[in-house]
């Protein structure tokens, strides 16, 4: 078992201050990809909207999320151990799972075969949209 990323919120405010943190990140990448596209200061205008910059900040947070990655085995031994709900997606018929753990009793678990990569970007979507998104964007 082997854990990619660095971020596991103990709380949603530590989960808040994080996402606020990428914010100013988050307009950097959306400002050099702009200019390496040689967007003129009009397409800029009409074509960065602050919901580019928003997905932009959730791919940033969601990215920095850790993920556990182990055998179906490993998985099955934390999840005795939890305390919480975990939705898991996938196929109960493959040997990996990998899985985050959110700061409110939930977490999230995606199953594969052969392609962590895959399997962990994933689980990452699903985890910020299911236990992060509704505490970092209430209005969405």
């Amino acid at each position: 078992m082997h854990t990619v990323g660095t971020f596991a919120p103990d709380s949603v405010e530590q989960a808040r201050e994080r996402y606020e943190a990428v914010g100013p990140a988050a307009g950097t990448v959306v400002r050099e990809a702009a200019k390496a596209m040689a967007f003129d200061r009009e397409e800029y205008a009409e074509r960065v909207t602050d919901d580019v910059v928003e997905t932009a900040r959730d791919a940033l947070f969601a990215g920095l999320l850790a993920v556990d990655v182990g055998s179906r085995e490993e998985y099955e031994a934390w999840r005795e151990g939890y305390d919480g709900e975990v939705t898991e997606v996938g196929s109960e018929n493959v040997d990996r799972v990998a899985w985050h753990a959110g700061p409110d009793g939930e977490a999230v678990a995606a199953t594969f075969q052969n392609r962590e990569e895959a399997a962990v970007a994933t689980l990452r979507r699903q985890a910020f949209g299911r236990l992060y998104r509704e505490h970092l964007r209430p209005n969405q």
